[in-house]
């Protein structure tokens, strides 16, 4: 999305209140976007970025050419700051920093935007630190929030943001728009369950680590289903060497998620919900014959359980291990 007509395309609501909001020159001082990865925090980000700093502007677009926009996009704006997660959380040091170049005046103009990516990470520390930013707020400073799961966020922040919902894209819409792109059936159906964007799609569809990350998940549910005893060593010599860093883990869960989810609706009959497995693999009927419909749902209520755990920051190890043993049962 590189236009607001886009954003009012893709995300109708968010796109109009935004809109509004630039056409009356009525910017918030803080934003929190909160959707699942893929429905555009970033782009709009961005967007709102170049809106308050674009010199070419056509009525509200950001030309995306001059050099306010080009150096936004490249992440070298001098007042523009972005806050990424150190390893699995967003640290005090890190807005300790922040906090130290919002002391100083903007080095072209008195305007100043913080983006925080991940913003569900921040440690207490400093979460609290921010809060004293957003209590205290700047005319000339706006704050955009970035989150996947805006509950885990502090409730005394959340009051000081205007909140914009991202929708999920519709899945058979984007499914056909990678087909039309020139992806397999067979990938199209996964990537629309991952992703709304359609980049990240073709990139993951692309990569060798998420062909293995694939083919690990593979692995470990035909091990459930003809050798459950060996789960924990596979889980400790495959999946831990693989799945690294948070993202990593995450969208390993993911595709674990999607598996069990595939082997529940082949049980009840959708196959036509099928993401992960395709309808003739040997290793789905297998899986349907070897879990009850109440052991797929408990399975499913664990994962998701799992995936929570890993992003309230609990030991990832100790995270698949327990998951392990609970779908073993």
């Amino acid at each position: 999305m590189k236009t607001w007509a886009e954003v009012a395309d893709i995300q109708p609501l968010a796109g109009k209140i935004l809109m509004n909001s630039m056409k009356k020159n009525r910017i918030s001082h803080a934003y929190l976007l909160q959707g699942k990865r893929g429905t555009g925090k970033e782009n709009i980000a961005r967007l709102l970025a170049k809106g308050l700093f674009c010199k070419e502007k056509n009525g509200i677009e950001p030309c995306h050419s001059c050099t306010e926009c080009k150096r936004i996009d490249s992440g070298n704006h001098p007042d523009v700051h972005w806050v990424i997660p150190e390893g699995q959380s967003i640290k005090i040091e890190q807005i300790r920093n922040l906090q130290k170049e919002f002391t100083y005046s903007g080095l072209e103009s008195n305007q100043k935007v913080y983006i925080i990516q991940g913003a569900e990470t921040l440690t207490t520390n400093a979460a609290n630190r921010i809060l004293k930013f957003l209590e205290e707020p700047s005319k000339q400073t706006t704050a955009i929030m970035l989150t996947e799961n805006s509950q885990s966020i502090l409730p005394t922040i959340r009051s000081r943001c205007q909140i914009i919902d991202l929708k999920p894209l519709n899945t058979r819409d984007f499914q056909q728009q990678l087909l039309e792109q020139g992806m397999t059936n067979k990938n199209a159906a996964l990537m629309s369950a991952l992703t709304n964007n359609l980049n990240e799609a073709f990139e993951m569809s692309n990569d060798e680590w998420f062909a293995s990350a694939r083919k690990i998940v593979v692995q470990l549910v035909e091990m459930f289903v003809t050798n459950p005893k060996d789960v924990f060593l596979f889980v400790h010599n495959h999946w831990i060497n693989h799945f690294k860093d948070k993202t990593e883990q995450e969208q390993g869960m993911d595709l674990l998620l999607l598996a069990f989810k595939d082997i529940l609706y082949y049980q009840i009959g959708n196959e036509s919900s099928l993401v992960f497995f395709t309808l003739d693999d040997e290793l789905l009927q297998k899986a349907a014959m070897s879990f009850s419909q109440h052991m797929l749902i408990e399975t499913l209520d664990a994962v998701l359980q799992a995936k929570r755990k890993l992003k309230q920051n609990v030991q990832p190890t100790l995270v698949i291990e327990q998951l392990a043993l609970q779908i073993q049962r």
